[in-house]
């Protein structure tokens, strides 16, 4: 029988790769800044109109702001993270599925948590089984 199993995907640190980790934290908080700039800018322009309640449009916007902004500090945490690793570290990035072989004997176990997927500068090194 064949059945679907998630695979982690790892990374390599190298310098290279670091440098464009860096570079993804820094887009993703900048992107995060930018919605909570324009969530603050569209909270002002709705409690100018008359027919809404204020407090529950300021409610309502700014816990989105607060989730975005508990968003960048857990970004900020992954970048201090990342400087005090040190190259060649091995870090998870991704899961991808794959189809597994299960016959009647199998380790449970063995087929459940085996495997990952070791990729350095954008290149498969190797494949744990």
């Amino acid at each position: 029988m064949r059945i679907m199993k998630k695979v982690p995907v790892k990374q390599i640190l190298t310098e290279l790769s670091k440098q464009k980790l860096a570079n993804d934290f820094e887009k993703q908080k900048t992107q995060l800044d930018q919605e909570c700039q324009q969530l603050s800018f569209e909270k002002r322009k709705i409690e100018m109109k008359q027919n809404v309640s204020r407090e529950e449009v300021s409610k309502r916007f700014q816990r989105e702001i607060d989730r975005r902004k508990e968003k960048i500090r857990w970004v900020d945490y992954k970048l201090e993270q990342l400087n005090v690793l040190p190259l060649g570290s091995e870090i998870t990035e991704d899961e991808v599925e794959t189809i597994v072989e299960v016959n009647v004997g199998d380790d449970w176990d063995s087929i459940m948590n085996n495997g990952a997927i070791i990729v350095e500068d954008g290149k498969v090194i190797r494949i744990d089984e």
